[in-house]
């Protein structure tokens, strides 16, 4: 003898509503107010909410430095921060660093030293380096290198990316 049991259909699943809050940032020099989730990493933020696609999602894990941005002059993995952590914070993008009419110094080394290949690291290296410059502890190849070394260039561009940044490093302030 067979049974069978026929469920009744559960009808549609309840929505559950993220808890949302509002969270200020000052991005690349202006404030900007977001509707977000409380979880939501800066990165999520500046890419889904604010259109602030040079920032690039790597490992999502902070072991690339794909996702460096800098925050007070200083660089951060923006996957490992939530965005509600840096209310109050001056957020630096790869779009706040030059102008299509005037590139950042680095912005303009990476070009001339063809320090890229596939562009992905790109962001990511030059805001990284742009602190490194800030911190002023790199004064040889081999601290550039150390300093440099959470992020990874998949293409393998090293050579280029110290050469540019040497390039910055060692040119006289006007």
């Amino acid at each position: 003898m067979s049974t069978s049991t026929t469920q009744a259909p559960l009808g549609p699943p309840a929505i559950a509503l993220a808890p949302v809050g509002t969270v200020t940032l000052k991005i690349n020099g202006v404030e900007r107010q977001l509707q977000i989730a409380p979880w939501t990493t800066l990165l999520d933020a500046l890419r889904e909410y604010l259109d602030l696609t040079g920032t690039k999602k790597g490992c999502d894990h902070g072991q690339c430095g794909a996702c460096t941005v800098l925050v007070d002059g200083k660089r951060i993995n923006s996957c490992l921060t939530l965005a509600v952590m840096k209310e109050g914070a001056d957020i630096t993008t790869i779009e706040g660093l030059g102008t299509e009419e005037k590139l950042h110094p680095l912005q303009q080394a990476f070009i001339d030293h063809d320090a890229f290949q596939c562009g992905y690291c790109t962001p990511g290296q030059i805001c990284s380096a742009a602190a490194l410059l800030t911190e002023g502890k790199a004064k040889t190849t081999a601290e550039i290198r150390e300093l440099m070394s959470g992020n990874i260039c998949r293409c393998g561009a090293y050579t280029n990316i110290v050469a540019a940044i040497e390039e910055v490093l060692n040119t006289p302030k006007a």
